[in-house]
């Protein structure tokens, strides 16, 4: 177990597996999401929030989905600090040949990402767990916070709204390179399977933030 945790390799995988945690959990957040704008009201977004918020078993996968995220940050610095100090000294003409175009941004986009995250978190988790600063509706003769209008209110803000679709495309380009090295890193490399997940990778990476960019275009122009 030590080695998993001290290892290049170990913590390679470590990172990897929790990356793909949460590029799973990112189709679930997205397709609660679309609900917003493809139900034609915000009751099943409200209810599918007050599930996730209230459920135990949600509860503890939150817990889980924090952890995730949190060793995927910290092996993901840590691993790119021992890249660094490897080689302290660099070339003056650097050969962009042996890394990819993608990979030499990985920290920066993480980096911008991680900033993103714990914004999107105040201005819409914080507020309904702890602040309560969130209006109310009635569903049912059930009481349910309005996170849906949370949501509409802030991307009816054109410059909020820029500001999260540039995060998503940075967020893009994070995926397009993770996705591929996650399975990469668990030793699923293979010349006739590696092409087929980079090809899922691209189309996941797409589809995706397609998705999530939809929103606040569709909030913004029509809502």
């Amino acid at each position: 177990m030590s080695n998993i945790l001290t290892s290049s390799i170990g913590k390679k995988i470590l990172m990897s597996l929790a990356g793909l945690f949460l590029i799973i959990f990112l189709l679930v957040h997205l397709g609660i999401n679309l609900s917003l704008i493809f139900t034609g009201s915000r009751e099943t977004f409200n209810k599918a929030a007050h599930f996730m918020g209230t459920n135990v078993i949600i509860k503890v996968m939150e817990v889980v989905l924090f952890g995730g995220f949190l060793l995927h940050m910290f092996y993901g610095v840590l691993l790119q600090l021992q890249n660094w100090l490897a080689r302290p000294k660099r070339y003056r003409i650097e050969n962009y040949s042996q890394t990819s175009f993608f990979s030499k941004f990985m920290i920066h986009t993480a980096v911008i990402i991680g900033i993103f995250l714990v914004m999107h978190l105040f201005d819409f988790y914080l507020k309904a767990k702890f602040f309560g600063d969130v209006p109310l509706v009635i569903y049912d003769g059930k009481e349910y916070h309005d996170l849906g209008i949370l949501v509409v209110e802030k991307f009816k803000l054109g410059g909020y709204a820029v500001f999260y679709i540039i995060c998503l495309l940075i967020m893009s380009f994070h995926l397009l390179h993770g996705f591929q090295s996650a399975f990469q890193s668990l030793g699923l490399e293979h010349k006739t399977y590696t092409p087929l997940i980079k090809a899922i990778g691209i189309i996941y990476s797409v589809l995706v933030t397609a998705g999530f960019i939809l929103i606040p275009v569709y909030v913004y122009f029509w809502m």
